[in-house]
């Protein structure tokens, strides 16, 4: 897809979306990860329902290196996979105590060198954490809405990524990023999009598939 097309379609559905933002509740960088981990094959209002309590008691990262590994797992139970993100946050918090000096690092690189943080989570991070996002987070909705739209025709999420990367300029990723994940979930949803609403059936090269 060419350039003058992606955005278009960016600038229409930042038109059907003004309010796009992201959806994970947190008040530090610290929270954002843990969120993002949480997030993992979870909805982000299961997470929304489960952080507070743990954040009114464990705010941060010196609380979560303190905390047991059982209390963790019984603290984050509803939001699934509960045994490897406990182990990973643990581990999270140890890294960002002795590498990082008690500071979520600020670099992809750095993000990916942490239990529990790949390059999506990674993204995420840098784009609400630190306002500077590096890339384009590829969840389930980005995967979609790029296949069907004409963005990617790869399946890897870190190709479609890149291909993302080639038509949309720096200063259009923030949108990208929330406006793949609110098409996703409120038009271009997986089982039965709603095509006929589509604020971009037009541009779409699947319409009607």
């Amino acid at each position: 897809m060419n350039k003058d097309k992606a955005i278009l379609i960016i600038q229409k559905l930042k038109n059907y979306y003004p309010d796009a933002k992201c959806s994970l509740d947190f008040e530090t960088p610290f929270q954002m990860l843990v969120a993002v981990v949480l997030s993992a094959q979870c909805t982000d209002e299961r997470v929304n329902k489960t952080t507070p309590s743990i954040f009114s008691k464990y705010p941060t990262v010196y609380d979560f290196d303190k905390m047991e590994l059982s209390t963790l797992e019984e603290l984050i139970h509803p939001c699934g996979f509960y045994k490897n993100k406990a182990k990973n946050l643990k581990a999270a918090a140890r890294t960002i105590i002795e590498r990082y000096g008690g500071e979520v690092p600020q670099s992809m690189d750095e993000l990916m060198s942490i239990p529990g943080v790949g390059r999506k989570s990674a993204n995420v991070i840098m784009l609400e954490a630190f306002h500077n996002p590096q890339g384009i987070a590829v969840d389930t909705h980005a995967k979609r809405i790029s296949n069907r739209v004409g963005f990617s025709n790869e399946s890897d999420p870190l190709k479609i990524e890149q291909d993302l990367l080639k038509v949309f300029p720096k200063e259009y990723y923030y949108d990208v990023n929330h406006l793949l994940v609110w098409h996703g979930r409120n038009i271009c949803n997986s089982r039965s999009p709603k095509c006929d609403e589509c604020p971009i059936k037009d541009l779409c090269e699947n319409f009607n598939f």
